[in-house]
């Protein structure tokens, strides 16, 4: 994940200092570590958050990015989606990364929990059955995705009887994440928070609670912490980028999932997935022939 950007100006510095602040040594696990290392989410959370600025802050050295291009993040990329929009300092979403991580591996290790994506069906009759089932809508993607989320035994049952048309793919995940079962972690993480200086956004910033836009700091923070527990409303977060007009998108490292989302959600936006520096060249042509990014 990390090699390729290793190599831009001041990467490797600010690694070791985010390294240094969350005792994980980020630079080992972007590069050389085993896939199984970097599946803890107590490493992919801050690692995630890491890579996503350090292309942000090269995609701004390079492109002239409208001031007015809205960001937005899912999960734990709202983090970084808040420092890009300049509401919290660099610093702070890595080491917000890492305690979110810790806090919700930890919370996942108190009983068997995880999450199964539903793949098409009706809408309505999908969320009908995960609640005849205990189970909860932990992110609503769009794009005819909705991910199931509650205990195991449920989660079984799910895919052995989804009495919808759909298919069910479980998910390789540590726990039921933005669900309940996720309390002990928001309450850690909103210790953690009473530490973080917060900003007014100076980029339209999009919440992933509905898809609305921020403009305040202190309400961005609690929905940051609250995050934790509720669902990833992407499916609003897109509506709303196509509410507003956007024509194109950048998805920053590591990129993928969100543009084959909006690919399918927002037809026709032209899309570029940032996978490495040598894609800036095309997030460059983007913004030159489209007016705008988000």
């Amino acid at each position: 994940m990390l090699t390729p950007w290793l190599q831009v100006d001041g990467a490797e510095a600010r690694l070791r200092r985010w390294s240094d602040a969350t005792g994980l040594d980020l630079i080992r696990l972007g590069t050389t570590a085993e896939a199984d290392e970097i599946k803890d989410t107590a490493v992919t959370q801050p690692l995630v958050v890491a890579l996503s600025l350090l292309a942000f802050d090269e995609l701004r050295n390079r492109v002239s990015l409208p001031d007015d291009a809205p960001v937005a993040g899912h999960s734990v990329g709202e983090l970084a989606a808040a420092a890009m929009a300049g509401a919290l300092s660099s610093d702070d979403a890595v080491a917000l990364a890492a305690t979110r991580g810790a806090e919700m591996a930890a919370a996942c290790a108190l009983e068997p929990t995880g999450m199964s994506a539903v793949l098409g069906g009706d809408p309505d009759e999908v969320l009908a059955r995960l609640d005849e089932l205990g189970l909860d809508a932990a992110n609503r993607n769009g794009a005819g995705q909705i991910v199931a989320a509650g205990p195991l035994s449920a989660l079984a049952e799910l895919t052995s009887e989804p009495k919808v048309r759909a298919k069910v793919v479980a998910l390789k995940v540590a726990g039921a994440f933005h669900t309940r079962f996720m309390a002990p972690a928001e309450a850690a993480l909103r210790e953690r928070a009473k530490e973080i200086q917060v900003s007014d956004p100076t980029r339209p910033l999009l919440s992933n609670a509905d898809g609305a836009r921020v403009e305040s700091g202190t309400e961005l923070l609690e929905r940051l912490i609250a995050q934790v527990t509720l669902p990833v409303r992407w499916d609003s977060c897109m509506a709303t980028l196509g509410e507003l007009g956007t024509t194109a998108t950048v998805e920053l490292p590591p990129a993928g999932t969100l543009t084959g989302l909006v690919k399918r959600d927002l037809k026709g936006t032209n899309t570029v997935a940032l996978r490495e520096p040598g894609d800036l060249d095309k997030v460059a042509d983007v913004v030159a022939g489209q007016g705008g990014a988000a």
